[in-house]
């Protein structure tokens, strides 16, 4: 692991991925079709890396897992706002690729191949209870969260696996979801989707 430096992230996130509503890969059970094609994106209100400001970056991350996600084998790649500049988008790299420790240490541990990292556009964006996030000629996903019994929004909290352990999170179903890059072309829709804030930390 790279020289402790301590760090933290707040912002809101949502995911989406090729399984049935609700995903049962964060139960430890096997995905719906045998793998998972997952698409996370992050917005970062405010986060600091040592005294570099991290505040309104934008990361997505795409995750295929052959088989249960508990039993690791990972590919993924990673995308970073463009806006970056060198500093931020170097921590912003220590941070999601787990080499600086928290609850992305814990779920980067799964990845067994990194595909590339690359700085790019991203635009992510928030209307009431759907979440949006492009990548030019990559990657586009949109989700809206389930109403439920109540009429309230359905939750999920602290599964055995997630993307986001600080909060609990909201359950979606995906509207759109594209994601062509390296050898994958993954196109799905009425899928899993979760969202949420979170926090993450040193």
């Amino acid at each position: 692991m790279s020289e402790a430096i301590e760090w933290q992230l707040q912002g809101s996130y949502f995911e989406t991925c090729n399984c049935e509503v609700a995903c049962p890969c964060v139960w430890l059970q096997p995905p719906s079709e045998g793998d998972c094609k997952l698409l996370v994106a992050w917005h970062i209100d405010k986060g600091s890396y040592a005294k570099q400001s991290l505040n309104n970056l934008n990361i997505a991350l795409a995750c295929y897992s052959p088989a249960n996600m508990k039993d690791g084998n990972w590919q993924a790649a990673l995308y970073i706002d463009e806006r970056a500049n060198d500093t931020q988008f170097e921590a912003i790299s220590q941070i999601f690729s787990g080499q600086q420790g928290g609850h992305l240490e814990i779920l980067m541990s799964f990845v067994s191949e990194v595909l590339g990292v690359k700085k790019t556009k991203i635009e992510y964006r928030e209307e009431s209870n759907k979440r949006f996030m492009s990548i030019p000629n990559i990657a586009q996903a949109e989700i809206e969260a389930i109403h439920g019994i109540t009429g309230a929004e359905s939750k999920i909290s602290t599964p055995p696996l997630c993307v986001v352990s600080s909060h609990a999170s909201i359950v979606a179903k995906s509207k759109n979801y594209q994601y062509q890059d390296f050898d994958k072309d993954w196109q799905f829709n009425d899928r899993n989707g979760y969202y949420s804030e979170f926090t993450y930390q040193r």
